[in-house]
């Protein structure tokens, strides 16, 4: 019996290894049909934007004075959930909405590029929604970590939809991350997206982040302890196992969602600002809070906990945020 010759042995060994490769790529994909319940009360609501798609929030408007929006934080298990203390505490007494940000939560999480831009107009579509609703009022803002300069963005961009915004636990104070490059700019490198999109290298490599080992390990990290908030650990597991949960994900890990221009955003901001951040964890870099801190228009809190000290110390976070919007004249500056 004649052997196979080499060309025939090369194209078995290669359609071999295009079918193991599908076979495992359905199997770290056979689990992200995880359910998925609402984060928070009241009602889940979507709009849809030009060159943002479908944008998902939660509403709870019954409350009286001027609305609050909360805007959660990136990283490869994103959602709502994050802002969930500071949802239940002021939707007692004022009108409260949360959105998932593109490629999160309940929004659209189609295979496309996650910049700074996409979320800063994510956020204009939500904010336009809330003051239409409330007879134009202005509205109160607050992001978490690497979300508080999406937020700046926004703010400059159109200053008359916020009263005030507030940052927790804000990049772009540190060494590593201080933003003051070229403007509206990214740090993505497009040659790690594309290997990110691959069909194996990026399932694994997503499959492994989005593990509950991998969940808690980071969660540890940003808490500075190893007690962390449960629930919070289990909505992020479930949201990370969604269809299209990689996408956001893989354009964070190349650095597409991280701006040139974040502290330079700040610097640049005239409204009211709030900030607070942790002392613990591995986000305690603020080494360039003291350049904000003396300005009239800010004021900086720090509290003895980690990166999300909403789930720590909410009373604490909520009276100095409340102590802020009590000492703001109707006449501070605006912009």
């Amino acid at each position: 019996m004649s052997s196979p010759d080499r060309p025939s042995v090369r194209k078995a060994l290669a359609l071999a290894a295009t079918l193991g490769t599908l076979a495992m790529t359905r199997a770290l994909m056979r689990d992200r049909h995880v359910p998925l319940p609402t984060a928070l009360p009241g009602r889940r609501e979507t709009l849809s934007a030009p060159q943002v798609g479908t944008v998902a929030y939660y509403a709870s408007p019954e409350g009286s004075g001027r609305p609050i929006l909360l805007i959660h934080s990136i990283n490869a298990a994103a959602s709502a959930y994050e802002t969930r203390p500071l949802y239940l505490h002021y939707r007692e007494n004022r009108p409260v909405y949360a959105l998932d940000l593109p490629g999160f939560g309940f929004s659209d999480r189609s295979r496309r590029r996650y910049t700074p831009r996409l979320m800063a107009d994510a956020i204009h579509a939500v904010a336009a929604e809330i003051r239409a609703r409330h007879g134009g009022e202005t509205i109160d803002a607050i992001a978490l970590s690497l979300s508080c300069s999406y937020l700046a963005k926004a703010c400059l961009a159109r200053p008359a939809d916020y009263a005030t915004i507030g940052l927790i636990s804000p990049t772009g104070f540190d060494g590593r991350l201080s933003g003051e490059g070229p403007p509206d700019g990214h740090r993505g490198r497009e040659i790690l997206r594309d290997v990110l999109d691959r069909p194996l290298i990026g399932p694994l490599l997503f499959s492994g982040l989005a593990s509950k080992v991998s969940i808690r390990f980071f969660l540890e990290k940003t808490f500075g302890a190893t007690k962390i908030d449960e629930g919070l650990l289990d909505y992020a597991y479930a949201t990370a196992h969604q269809p299209g949960a990689e996408h956001a994900p893989y354009c964070f890990i190349a650095g597409h969602l991280f701006p040139t221009d974040s502290t330079l955003l700040y610097d640049r901001l005239k409204l009211p600002v709030w900030m607070v951040h942790g002392q613990r964890g591995d986000f305690v870099d603020y080494r360039l809070a003291p350049r904000f801190a003396e300005r009239p228009n800010w004021r900086i809190d720090s509290l003895p906990t980690g990166a999300l000290p909403q789930f720590e110390r909410l009373r604490a976070v909520t009276d100095c945020y409340d102590g802020f919007l009590a000492s703001i004249r109707p006449s501070s500056p605006r912009g």
